[in-house]
């Protein structure tokens, strides 16, 4: 009785946690802008690998100026993107009338934030020369990133806040077109935030010399992102979130809103790293722990498919797996997961949460010695395995290999805890009617 309140609480916790306004607005906004990271990193991919077998010398630099403007357009101003999806999707999380102009104050929010004057190296040249009224990609893109989160969340609450206040709204009467309207309605509010942080990044200028971007990069986003995409990190982290659909939640709540942000910011700096011919800095990131630790989907239940049609006798279970296994292989299990079910079964939970944290772990140890690529570009969640960690690492077999060990190992370690839940489910059925025969 004990254990199921302890249970409960920490299923209300969670929950809580996952409904969180900002980390829901988080979560939103980073699913938005998904797809312009998986085009970028498909330019990349294409840039780097399948045009330079085709094509050599000035034919090449003309045919990969299509996946730099690509870059530039999606990976290389992701902060100011993201800084928008997340002002337009507060404000309608937060119920505002007028998402759309909480964006607009974001970005110019994130803007005012930048300095001034630049250090660039120009092309030929060894040193950095002061460069003004320039917006350089470093800070627009993944270098900004967490920047554009906290400006986002920042600036739209202040925002939202200051708007609400009647006095400060600017009625024009009721024939005016909406769009006018609305402007009018907002007006001061856009003026007293951004006149506001405008200060804030004077001051910050004068006496330190320093920006908003400088400072959240090196004492915020460097610090959490290490911490929070060691491997310790993220096996815990993702570990914790698997093990919360045991009481039907869905691992997003940990996941998403916590974890992936950072994993994404990895990714992106590897495929402009990549883009750019430079070293990989990040062997954890999104791709990875997707193509490693998402192997059919959360808790790597393709591997429990395979382990059921392999040696499970249980008809019901068998019957849940030939339905499952189609949108398994594209990695979309929610039939395991209240089908067989993972939901509330300790029988199978052990497995749920050891086996994504193996394949992370050993992916992670490939990576580490020289055995596979890092993955360098942006998959979608949803492609079969193979095919996955050979696109995330542009074109490496190697990986392949590795993640077809990890899918063996995984079923191998789903084998006894299925038979285990065959006999769970033949006593329950006995039980069921033993009480059935007394009646």
């Amino acid at each position: 009785m004990e254990n199921s309140k302890i249970g409960d609480r920490f299923a209300i916790f969670a929950a809580k946690l996952g409904n969180q306004i900002h980390l829901r607005s988080l979560r939103d906004a980073f699913a938005t802008v998904m797809p312009l990271y998986i085009l970028a990193g498909l330019a990349t991919l294409l840039n780097n690998t399948v045009f330079t077998w085709i094509f050599k010398g000035k034919t090449l630099a003309n045919v990969q100026y299509w996946g730099t403007t690509l870059s530039n357009a999606t990976l290389n101003f992701s902060g100011v993107m993201i800084a928008a999806m997340i002002g337009y999707c507060l404000a309608k999380n937060r119920r505002f009338e007028n998402p759309i102009a909480a964006a607009m104050v974001s970005i110019a929010a994130l803007i005012v934030m930048m300095p001034n004057t630049v250090q660039l190296i120009p092309d030929g040249a060894k040193k950095a020369v002061s460069i003004s009224a320039v917006l350089p990609y470093t800070n627009l893109g993944t270098g900004a990133m967490f920047a554009g989160i906290i400006m986002g969340l920042a600036a739209t609450e202040v925002f939202i806040r200051i708007s609400h206040m009647k006095k400060l709204q600017i009625n024009l009467g009721d024939n005016i077109p909406p769009a006018v309207s609305n402007s009018f309605n907002v007006l001061i509010p856009v003026i007293l935030v951004l006149s506001g942080f405008a200060i804030v990044s004077a001051l910050l200028n004068d006496f330190t010399g320093m920006n908003l971007i400088n400072l959240i990069t090196t004492f915020i986003q460097e610090p959490l992102r290490h911490v929070g995409t060691s491997i310790w990190g993220v096996l815990l982290l993702y570990s914790l979130g698997n093990m919360l659909w045991l009481f039907g939640i869905h691992h997003s709540v940990i996941y998403s809103s916590i974890l992936e942000p950072l994993l994404i910011i990895n990714i992106t700096q590897n495929i402009a790293a990549y883009s750019a011919g430079r070293a990989i800095p990040n062997i954890i990131n999104v791709s990875q722990v997707a193509a490693f630790g998402l192997i059919g989907g959360s808790g790597s239940t393709l591997c429990l498919l395979i382990a059921t049609f392999l040696f499970s006798r249980n008809k019901v279970s068998r019957n849940v797996a030939k339905l499952s296994v189609a949108p398994g292989i594209f990695n979309i299990n929610e039939p395991v997961i209240f089908g067989y079910p993972i939901v509330y079964n300790i029988s199978l939970i052990f497995p749920f949460i050891v086996v994504p944290a193996l394949g992370v772990f050993v992916s992670y140890f490939a990576t580490v010695m020289g055995w596979m690529n890092p993955c360098v570009t942006l998959v979608p969640w949803t492609t079969p395995v193979g095919i996955s960690a050979f696109l995330a690492t542009a074109g490496d077999w190697r990986a392949v290999v590795i993640q077809l060990l990890i899918l063996v190992a995984g079923v191998l370690i789903y084998t006894p805890f299925v038979k285990i839940n065959d006999r769970v489910a033949e006593k329950e059925l006995e039980q069921q009617a033993a009480e059935a025969s007394d009646k």
